[in-house]
């Protein structure tokens, strides 16, 4: 497994262009890949998402069993003429080993939060956005022991309000969006969110199943990928 990093030049039109379609994106990342598995294959698949910390620091993530080659990318939408090849790879395998019970890190995670709703009893149910911070926490937290982790709760003296505000988690930077995949095509809607947070490891190999095979839906769309970093 691989994880890539590959910061994306906003100042560039085609690098707006990609940021404006996850559609566009996902193209993009799977072109950097010489035979990308297909759609239906089980196990570890490539993952990505955007980071958009800044409009100067705008970073895409990629997760991926194949060692990717972004030289498109960079011709595309990063600085074609740097003395850098525009993007760093990292051995992810050897990361994802040493996850171990009991371990704590801080974590991201860009998600499609959705429920199945059915309005009137003679109708199929319908996939429908969690809207609410309290609605999409909840979708994070009844996911959490499946996918091998559980979020830390804050100390009772960090807590502002008096209930609602157990957990070390943030969510940010919701974003509806609206695309299609081809002209003419009927648009495709999504409403996806960040979580920021910090976990504790319970079960290492449901972790790693996690993080190389991605949490909810619309993963083609830059949704799914959690990435751990060190909590300090």
């Amino acid at each position: 497994m691989f994880l890539t990093r590959f910061r994306l030049n906003t100042a560039r039109r085609e690098g707006r262009h990609l940021l404006g379609s996850p559609h566009r994106l996902h193209a993009a990342v799977a072109m950097s890949f010489a035979d990308p598995p297909p759609h239906t294959s089980t196990g570890p698949r490539p993952l990505w998402r955007v980071d958009r910390n800044n409009p100067a620091d705008t970073v895409l993530y990629v997760v991926s069993p194949a060692r990717p080659d972004m030289t498109h990318l960079v011709e595309q939408a990063g600085w074609p003429t740097a003395d850098t090849p525009g993007w760093q790879t990292y051995d992810y395998g050897t990361f994802l080993n040493r996850l171990t019970a009991d371990s704590t890190w801080n974590f991201r995670l860009t998600a499609n939060p959705v429920h199945h709703i059915r309005r009137k009893d003679d109708e199929p149910t319908k996939r429908t956005a969690h809207m609410t911070p309290r609605h999409q926490t909840a979708w994070l937290v009844t996911r959490q022991e499946q996918s091998g982790f559980t979020i830390q709760e804050k100390p009772r003296q960090k807590r502002v309000l008096p209930e609602g505000d157990e957990l070390q988690l943030v969510i940010r930077d919701k974003r509806n969006l609206r695309f299609t995949k081809k002209p003419g095509s009927p648009p495709v809607q999504l409403t996806t969110v960040t979580y920021d947070g910090r976990l504790t490891v319970t079960d290492p190999e449901a972790l790693r199943r996690t993080l190389t095979q991605g949490l909810g839906k619309a993963k083609a769309y830059g949704c799914g990928l959690m990435t751990l970093a060190p909590a300090g």
